[in-house]
């Protein structure tokens, strides 16, 4: 890979998000997904912040405000499971979290989600179909996902790369805020 020559960005140091409950976050996150603990922080506004290790040096983070606002799924956060319905939220909003796991390892998590009873959505075969997710598994499916939500309503999921992308996996214009792909500017 080609490194950047201005910054030489090593990847995801850490997304920090925000709980109600820090007791039910630290049980979901080690009890359920088996993260470790790594660091815990009082903040002077009574608040915590607390760090989740993800694996590769790479850590997810977590604020409990003792004043923060309640959550607004379907505007901050997802309402719904991906392929369950719409899972639009508003600009600025961090809509899931990805954690990449091992292809032969898919069913098998899957499994362990369910004992542990978390409610996933259906397995998602993402390809480059006008729908975005094949009815199965073919050639074209470039990840293989599950989704399901923390305590929170937070939309995590576990995603498997099924092949490696290649130029021709960057074909389209970016859209903008008129939703038109740029450089071709608003039609009469």
């Amino acid at each position: 890979m080609e490194a950047d020559p201005e910054f030489e960005l090593q990847g995801l140091c850490h997304l920090a998000l925000v709980c109600e409950d820090m007791e039910r976050t630290v049980d979901f996150y080690t009890n359920v997904l088996g993260m470790k603990l790594k660091k815990t922080i009082n903040m002077p506004n009574g608040g915590q912040h607390f760090f989740f290790d993800m694996g590769g040096d790479q850590f997810l983070a977590f604020f409990w405000f003792p004043d923060a606002p309640k959550r607004a799924p379907g505007i901050a956060s997802s309402a719904v499971l991906p392929g369950l319905g719409d899972i639009a939220t508003a600009h600025a909003s961090m809509n899931h979290v990805a954690f990449k796991i091992p292809l032969d390892k898919f069913d098998e998590y899957k499994a362990k989600l369910d004992a542990k009873g978390v409610e996933t959505g259906p397995v998602l075969e993402h390809d480059d179909s006008p729908r975005g997710v094949a009815e199965t598994f073919h050639e074209g499916v470039y990840v293989r996902s599950m989704y399901f939500f923390d305590p929170d309503g937070v939309l995590l999921e576990f995603a498997a790369w099924t092949r490696e992308l290649t130029e021709d996996d960057v074909n389209l214009a970016p859209m903008t805020a008129a939703g038109v792909p740029a450089g071709q500017g608003a039609s009469a």
